[in-house]
């Protein structure tokens, strides 16, 4: 037993960053998740389509602000003293990533007509995978560069 606890420390420790970017991004769900059913249960109402994209909107605004702090503190450590530019170039790939999904999604579901409950998880589920690798990817080589020594 304490081998196989060993060797998942030594795991962990070889792909920290990695593990630790999967960790925030279901913590940065989890508070999408929050914002959006707090709104809707409170203030907002969820049959009213424009107050509906309206809690969408702020819980997207939400997690991305607290994706761009855990993702610079936790997952990447930056150290940047330009923070502004940091944080657009984030804003940015977030921004790209979102349309992906909407293009992704629109593509499968409207123009495909891929559209029935299954399909609708299906595409949901594999978009969302795509979108983590590409914002994992934008984040690493556009956001948080490390300066090379």
């Amino acid at each position: 037993m304490k081998a196989l606890i060993n060797k998942c420390i030594d795991i962990y420790v070889k792909k920290q960053e990695i593990f630790n970017y999967l960790i925030i991004g279901v913590l940065t769900t989890i508070v999408n998740l929050i914002t959006k059913y707090t709104l809707l249960f409170t203030v907002l109402d969820a049959t009213n389509a424009k107050q509906l994209q309206i809690s969408i909107i702020i819980s997207w605004i939400v997690a991305v602000l607290f994706a761009y702090v855990t993702n610079r503190k936790i997952v990447f450590k930056s150290n940047s003293s330009n923070i502004i530019n940091e944080f657009i170039r984030f804003i940015s790939a977030r921004l790209t990533t979102l349309v992906v999904e909407m293009i992704y999604m629109w593509f499968f579901i409207t123009l495909l007509k891929l559209d029935s409950n299954i399909w609708v998880i299906i595409w949901t589920v594999s978009c969302q995978l795509f979108i983590i690798i590409l914002n994992y990817i934008f984040s690493k080589l556009f956001v948080f560069k490390r300066k090379k020594k």
